[in-house]
């Protein structure tokens, strides 16, 4: 289709309607949405476990024609939500040509626009831009000025063009007029200093922005978003009141709630293309990997202001993957199967995930991350063993057994040292954790269930001799209180 390249060919156009041209950019939101609405379309594609709490949240403030602020700790989708909302937005929509701040062709606000039409008249020309160019994102930090924001006077384009620093064509535009007719998101807004947060609410509230103390207003047509912590966005924090008396909505982000949403979220964000190389992974150890992040957002000795990100899951489970993979490559093995060993192969991918508290420092992160998949693994267990006793495997070790396996031997070389535990494959049958019965699968499964009996005191693990039978001594490396290390 041939757009219009001209004033005089848009005229002849629906743009020239009123309902077209001087709608604002909440309006046309509001009735994409309502569009979208009645169809039944997905309207915030990849979010997942907010279709009951947040997502209505968000398309009310947007019905409302508001201005908001997501408030949530870090890894809850702030970003993406906002990032999605260009989605509302129309796909494509006329400017004059070469105007910095998106000028209608019908009512230009900046002089440079009035200039062009005074010029050119109906020859003037018209340029298309899509709705990624209508969003502009902002990540607010201590050293953003006003010039970042709003804009400044340009001496080099006034020597250039001949005109006074008086003139209004000499500003440099700032990013917030540049979204003029579009969506200006600023993340982080507490972060934002005091003086350019007073800049905001004058927007906000008048419609309209001062560059550098000329006489000159712009009535910007933007929709305002914004996202911050909520230890921040309060009368303590670092936001001033009258911005926040001057946003409209305030939606509170959540972490997942169930562990089926914290698996579907983490399956869709993490990378597990690897060049085409076979990839199997057993349900329980995805399982294990989120139930690492719901241990750590409830364990004291984190700091939960900071929060516990959804990206800890994400990268625990690329980086099981990445030591699978590796052990698979160095084996010769046709299929990367993740085990319980894997998980604790990616202890560096949780340490860096998590603040901890004074308590938590004196232990160390090391230690408390292992815990965390300590913990994950006899939950995960539990739940699938149920009623199964497990006594055959107890015994044999209470009995002076000792089985210490490799975490890089080969899939069949481990099933071949887990079968002279009486019971064990047995037990892994029983509770279904291989149902396909190949060796790579039945591996990662025998680990689960002897990290389970580990975690239940039932047996114990060192390092230095593997699996035995439970401690009763204090302090002994296989207790409770010693290293957690499920191979060496």
């Amino acid at each position: 289709m041939n757009l219009p390249s001209t004033l005089g060919e848009l005229r002849e156009t629906e743009w020239a309607s009123p309902r077209k041209h001087a709608r604002s950019v909440k309006d046309e939101m509001r009735e994409n949405l309502v569009c979208m609405l009645e169809a039944g379309q997905e309207l915030f594609p990849g979010i997942v476990g907010y279709e009951d709490t947040v997502v209505p949240q968000v398309v009310n403030a947007v019905l409302a024609q508001h201005n908001f602020v997501l408030l949530g700790l870090r890894g809850q989708a702030k970003s993406r939500i906002l990032r999605s909302l260009l989605n509302l937005l129309d796909e494509r929509m006329p400017i004059l040509a070469g105007s910095e701040v998106n000028d209608n062709p019908f009512h230009p606000i900046s002089k440079y626009g009035r200039q062009l039409i005074e010029e050119h008249g109906e020859q003037t020309p018209i340029e298309w831009i899509t709705r990624e160019y209508r969003y502009v994102e902002k990540l607010a930090t201590p050293d953003v000025t006003i010039a970042d924001i709003l804009g400044d006077l340009d001496p080099i384009k006034a020597a250039r063009g001949g005109h006074l620093l008086s003139d209004e064509l000499t500003i440099h535009y700032g990013l917030l007029p540049r979204s003029n007719r579009g969506i200006f998101a600023l993340n982080e807004l507490p972060d934002l200093a005091a003086k350019i947060q007073v800049g905001l609410f004058n927007i906000m509230q008048e419609g309209d922005v001062q560059i550098k103390g000329y006489p000159i207003r712009l009535p910007l047509d933007v929709m305002l978003v914004f996202s911050a912590n909520p230890e921040d966005y309060t009368a303590r924090g670092k936001i001033i009141t009258p911005l926040k008396d001057r946003i409209g909505s305030e939606v509170t982000t959540h972490y997942p709630l169930t562990i089926e949403h914290g698996m579907a979220i983490t399956a869709q964000e993490a990378w597990l293309d690897r060049d085409g190389r076979p990839l199997e992974i057993p349900g329980f150890i995805s399982e294990i990997i989120e139930r690492i992040a719901f241990e750590a957002r409830q364990d004291k000795r984190i700091d939960q202001r900071s929060g516990v990100s959804q990206r800890l899951p994400i990268t625990v489970l690329e980086n099981a993957i990445s030591n699978a993979e590796r052990r698979t490559i160095v084996n010769r093995e046709k299929t990367v199967v993740p085990r319980v060993s894997d998980i604790y192969a990616a202890l560096p991918s949780i340490t860096g995930k998590i603040e901890l508290e004074y308590e938590g420092e004196l232990q160390g992160a090391e230690i408390i991350a292992k815990e965390l998949v300590r913990r994950a693994c006899h939950t995960t267990f539990e739940e699938r063993a149920q009623s199964e006793p497990c006594h055959d495997i107890v015994t044999w070790f209470d009995e002076g057994g000792a089985l210490k396996v490799s975490g890089e031997e080969r899939s069949d070389t481990c099933v071949k040292a887990f079968s002279t535990v009486p019971g064990l494959l047995d037990t892994v049958k029983k509770i279904g954790l291989a149902p396909r019965g190949d060796p790579a699968t039945l591996t990662s499964a025998c680990e689960l269930v002897l990290e389970g009996l580990v975690a239940q005191k039932r047996i114990s693990r060192s390092e230095e001799i593997g699996y035995t039978k439970a401690s009763r001594s204090r302090g002994d490396p296989g207790g409770a209180g010693g290293p957690t290390n499920l191979f060496q």
